[in-house]
């Protein structure tokens, strides 16, 4: 699976203006719903799955990186955004250190499979600390497009 399977290309930002978890999640889905990935009738309803995840423990892995994610009936196929806070946010991250680099995904109830599969893929493109720090320095989406694309790529040929 390749990171571009699910990621809405029209989702993705490169400039989160929240400041709280519930306020990164919120304006992620909502860049979801923009995009039509997501209708927005289901807005509540995905906000509720992603937040009753983060209530069992962070998404935040460290390293600066976030992944969000939770399986709602209201997604026919996996989707997912990525996004980049400047400032960096407090996510209660497993190393103390705020997070910059946010992958929300959301998933059909029915998918283990393709979830944890693309949670792999996203924490296998971002252990690069090169890319970590080339996605945080991004000015548009376009760049960060372009280099998930050019980093899934290279992640496929090894």
């Amino acid at each position: 699976m390749k990171i571009n399977d699910f990621l809405c290309a029209k989702a993705t930002s490169a400039d989160l203006q929240s400041k709280t978890k519930k306020g990164v999640i919120t304006e992620m889905v909502e860049l979801l719903i923009t995009s039509g990935a997501i209708e927005k009738k289901h807005k509540s309803n995905v906000l509720d799955v992603l937040m009753a995840r983060e209530a069992l423990g962070s998404t935040a892995i460290g390293q600066g990186i976030a992944i969000p994610h939770g399986k709602c009936d209201c997604v026919k196929k996996l989707v997912g955004c990525l996004a980049i806070s400047k400032e960096g946010i407090d996510f209660n991250s497993l190393d103390g250190e705020p997070a910059f680099i946010f992958f929300l995904l959301v998933a059909p109830i029915d998918s283990a499979g393709p979830h944890l599969k693309a949670l792999a893929r996203i924490s296998r493109l971002l252990k690069d600390k090169y890319v970590r720090d080339n996605l945080k320095s991004s000015k548009d989406a376009k760049n960060i497009l372009l280099m998930v694309q050019q980093e899934d790529d290279r992640l496929s040929e090894l």
